[in-house]
C-alpha cells in the first residue's frame, strides 16, 4: 500500500478501500483533492488487484484476504495519530461494512459509496452453476460485465480508462460464490454496527447495484449520527462523475464536522 500526505499540516487521515476489478491508480484525482484539504491518504489494491490483476486469468481470490488487507490499511492509517476516516466503494464499501459486523474499527467514522448489496450485473454463466458449485467448477470462468461505460457517464474518464489493462473483471465461479455469499450475510444480518459517523451516498441511476438496499441497510442500524445523500442523475463511481467537485465538497463537509465534534478545530 502507498501513502499520499497532505500539503501542509495534516488534520485526519483518509484509508480508501477501492471496488471489484479496479486500482488504485483510478482514484488519483480523489487522492489529491484529500491531500491539498488537509488529509493524509492510505490506499493500495486490494489482493489480486492492480498489478496482480495482470498476472491472473481471472480473480479467484479467498474473501478473507481482503478483510486481512484492510484490517493492514486501517492500522497503517492509525500509526499516523490523527483521526482516521475509513472510506470504501462498490464491493470496497460492502468489505467494510461486513467488518463492522465483525469487529469495532478504530476511526473516527466510515464513508460508503455505492456499496454491493444488490447487484444488477450478474455473468450468466456463473449465476445458472451456482447451485451445483463443486470442486471441479469452482474454477470455471466468466466476465462480468461491469464497464467503464457502466461506472460513469464522464465521457473524459470513460476514454482514459475504456482500455485500461488492470482493470479485470473475469472471474471464477469460486469467487463469485463468495461475492454471492457476502452479500447475503452482509445484508440479513440484524445486529448493529458500532456506533459512530456513517456517510453513506448512493447514485440515482446506479447500472450496478440498486441503490435504495443502501439505504435500507443503514437505517437498520442504530446509530447516533448518520447522513444519506442519493445523488441525482449520477452513475455508480460518484467519484468520477461531471458531478465529482460537489460529491468531493459533500463528504469534506461530513469530515469537517465529525473532526469538530471530536475537538479539532478546522
Amino acid at each position: 500500500m502507498w501513502k499520499w500526505e497532505a500539503d501542509g499540516q495534516a488534520k485526519a487521515v483518509v484509508a480508501i478501500v477501492h471496488s471489484a476489478y479496479e486500482h488504485h491508480r483510478r482514484y488519483a484525482w480523489l487522492i489529491e483533492k484529500f491531500r491539498s484539504s488537509g488529509f493524509h491518504v492510505v490506499m493500495g489494491d486490494l489482493p489480486g488487484h492492480g498489478e496482480a490483476a495482470q498476472n491472473k486469468a481471472a480473480h479467484n481470490e479467498d474473501f478473507q484476504s481482503y478483510g486481512s488487507y484492510i484490517d493492514q490499511l486501517v492500522q497503517a492509517s492509525i500509526s499516523y495519530n490523527l483521526p482516521v476516516f475509513v472510506m470504501g466503494h462498490g464491493l470496497g464499501a460492502t468489505l467494510v461494512m461486513q467488518l463492522l459486523q465483525l469487529k469495532s474499527i478504530e476511526c473516527a467514522a466510515v464513508i460508503l459509496t455505492s456499496p454491493w448489496l444488490n447487484l444488477k450485473i450478474h455473468p450468466s454463466k456463473l449465476s445458472s452453476a451456482l447451485s451445483s458449485i463443486g470442486k471441479l467448477a469452482e474454477n470455471v470462468k466468466s466476465t462480468h460485465d461491469v464497464t467503464i461505460k457502466q461506472l460513469t457517464r464522464n465521457y473524459d474518464v470513460y476514454t482514459q480508462d475504456k482500455d485500461d489493462q488492470l482493470y479485470n473483471t473475469t472471474i471464477t465461479l469460486k469467487w463469485y460464490h463468495e461475492l454471492q455469499q457476502l452479500i447475503k450475510a452482509t445484508s440479513t444480518r440484524q445486529e448493529s454496527i458500532q456506533n459512530l459517523p456513517i456517510l453513506m451516498m448512493t447514485a440515482e441511476r446506479d447500472k450496478v447495484t440498486e441503490h435504495t438496499y443502501a439505504k435500507h441497510w443503514l437505517h437498520k442500524q442504530q446509530l447516533s449520527e448518520i447522513q444519506y445523500k442519493e445523488w441525482a442523475n449520477c452513475y455508480h463511481d460518484l467519484f468520477h462523475e461531471p458531478e465529482q467537485e460537489d460529491v468531493f465538497l459533500y463528504t469534506e463537509s461530513f469530515m469537517n464536522n465529525v473532526l469538530r465534534s471530536v475537538g479539532y478545530i478546522v
